[in-house]
């Protein structure tokens, strides 16, 4: 199985002991997620230490109060790593005020941008913006940018998701019991389109609730989703891998 978006800089457990429980689990691949310039430097030592993580880079919404294009030069610099498979989580979050709107769409902008110009796929972070966040995708369609929908909450566009051939990751909120229009879209998902995530050290799935997520515990989540798609886990482990390893090139 496969993390694709973990932010190991977050979790209080060393890398190397996250690492370790995740190969115990047989999750062979993590995608560490950068947020601002730090957790990408986090991201890269830890990527640079352990051969199963790989990383994106990029300045997450709650990062882009006052930002300047010049910003991104930085991003842009730690992407020429050769263990960078991708440009974010960028995007908009209008559920808390850390960023004004406007930073925020100019910093999607710029990132969008990026990825283009470096032919990286983007992974999207989108909260309580869902029209803004899929306006500003549409200004790119065209252009075969490969996007990521990280810890997928378009409930109510999943036929416009599918249309663009957005990739939908799935979190261990997928698994709660109240969660009845995740469950109804993850149900919708083609198989070509699908992936899983722990968004750790967040949203802990439900065998692990009260606990702080980690790597190992995606496997949970995938075993959720297969049971609510009707697939084996063993379907879904070579979904998800091959999903993946078209994506992120590993």
């Amino acid at each position: 199985m496969i993390d694709t978006h973990c932010h190991l800089d977050a979790c209080e457990v060393p890398v190397a002991d996250l690492v370790a429980r995740a190969r115990q689990a047989n999750v062979t691949r993590l995608l560490a997620i950068g947020m601002n310039p730090d957790s990408c430097r986090h991201a890269l030592a830890a990527a640079d230490e352990h051969k199963e993580v790989y990383v994106s880079v990029g300045r997450h919404p709650h990062e882009t109060q006052d930002i300047e294009p010049e910003a991104l030069d930085e991003i842009e610099a730690l992407a020429s790593h050769p263990k960078v498979r991708a440009i974010g989580e960028a995007g908009l979050d209008y559920k808390r005020d850390y960023s004004p709107p406007q930073d925020q769409q100019l910093a999607f902008e710029l990132q969008i941008e990026l990825a283009l110009r470096l032919h990286l796929p983007l992974v999207v972070h989108t909260r309580e913006a869902d029209r803004d966040t899929l306006t500003m995708l549409d200004r790119y369609a065209g252009h075969g940018l490969p996007i990521v929908i990280h810890c997928f909450s378009l409930t109510g566009w999943v036929d416009e998701c599918i249309d663009r051939g957005y990739y939908c990751s799935f979190a261990g909120n997928l698994t709660y019991p109240q969660a009845d229009e995740l469950h109804k879209a993850a149900q919708l998902i083609p198989d070509e389109l699908l992936l899983v995530e722990t968004d750790a050290p967040f949203l802990s799935p439900q065998d692990f609730r009260g606990k702080p997520n980690e790597p190992a515990f995606v496997r949970s989540t995938a075993a959720f989703l297969a049971e609510l798609r009707g697939q084996s886990y063993e379907q879904l482990e070579q979904v998800v891998q091959s999903n993946a390893g078209w994506i992120f090139r590993w």
